[in-house]
């Protein structure tokens, strides 16, 4: 059983202001008026965490990181341990997304190493959970499958349906990523059942475009482009621009398997300007990849398409994604196969 997902960053008097499915404006505009008339340093410290993840979901990432070292800063004067994990949680979570990798995971180890020495339970689950999703999304699936099963159970243990979802959804596309789609497709859509029983929009849009993805490989793309358009009412109504671009290029990857490759383009060159608007570097190298992949199939000049994969290469080894790079690796020697025949 779990219990109705709840959003424990939001504390303090925001708990009770603020659900897990507020929009982000709102809860901009709610945690900046609570920091201007904070009285102690922990109401800032709490204060500062909602607002910098509501900035960073929001795409604003300067933002994001001021009030994230805003909310450490306050939460060490407070000399609060699991007010500091927090805080290094959000700062993590900003620097994956800022496709710092490296950095992502240090603060992520620290905040795991506080929050279990803090004794916030929450707190631990959720940097577990982030660094977790660091190691995966850099391929590194030996270091984390451990963590998104310590994570699993935590979640059942406890009834937390976020934490469940979470980890279903690492464990689900990892899998995918290893060609075990009937797997991956099971815990996707047991992920979007957790969420909608939890009333967890945000999870359940995440699950559904993780189903899109599995059913488009199994070639069903008018199915999955329908769950597509049903996660981005979500994201929309939520104010999730990171998901919502992200939703955008999985769309992209279903009309490009589908041989639509013109709609395909257009599609990628909206989530290109909307990773760009939020300086989302993993996002942005992603859709120049579908971007340069389209353009192929619509009749680019080889060269163009080898040149551009060189620069998308390096940028996936600066940021430390194994399975980008595999994809471009893939995608050149099918080009230069062309070539040569």
């Amino acid at each position: 059983m779990y219990v109705k997902a709840v959003a424990p960053e939001y504390q303090g008097e925001l708990g009770a202001e603020l659900t897990v499915n507020s929009s982000y404006e709102d809860v901009r505009a709610t945690a900046g008026r609570a920091l201007s008339r904070a009285g102690g340093a922990a109401e800032r410290a709490r204060a500062a965490l909602a607002l910098a993840e509501a900035s960073r979901r929001l795409g604003r990432v300067g933002e994001a990181g001021e009030a994230w070292r805003q909310s450490y800063r306050s939460a060490r004067a407070a000399g609060d341990a699991g007010a500091m994990a927090w805080a290094l949680w959000s700062g993590g979570t900003l620097a994956r997304q800022c496709g710092a990798l490296r950095l992502a995971r240090r603060l992520l180890a620290h905040s795991v190493e506080l929050a279990a020495g803090s004794g916030d339970r929450l707190a631990h689950g959720y940097a577990l959970a982030g660094l977790a999703e660091t190691g995966r999304i850099q391929g590194d699936y030996a270091a984390v499958a451990a963590l998104h099963e310590e994570l699993l159970a935590q979640g059942r243990a406890h009834g937390e349906a976020r934490h469940m979802v979470w980890a279903m959804t690492g464990m689900a596309q990892m899998h995918r990523n290893s060609g075990e789609h009937a797997k991956a497709l099971e815990l996707f859509e047991e992920s979007v059942g957790i969420a909608a029983a939890a009333d967890d929009a945000r999870g359940r849009a995440w699950s559904l475009r993780g189903v899109a993805d599995v059913l488009s490989l199994r070639g069903e793309p008018d199915r999955a482009l329908a769950l597509l358009s049903e996660a981005e009412a979500v994201c929309r109504a939520m104010d999730l621009a990171s998901a919502l671009a992200y939703n955008h290029k999985m769309r992209g990857n279903v009309l490009y398997r589908a041989g639509r490759y013109a709609a395909a383009r257009e599609t990628y060159a909206v989530a290109l300007d909307e990773f760009t608007a939020m300086r989302e570097p993993r996002g942005t190298a992603l859709s120049r990849l579908g971007l340069a992949k389209c353009r192929a199939r619509l009749g680019a000049q080889p060269r163009e398409t080898l040149a551009e994969l060189a620069a998308l290469e390096a940028d996936f080894d600066r940021m430390g994604l194994r399975h980008a790079r595999e994809a471009v690796a893939a995608f050149r020697a099918e080009v230069t196969a062309g070539v040569r025949a």
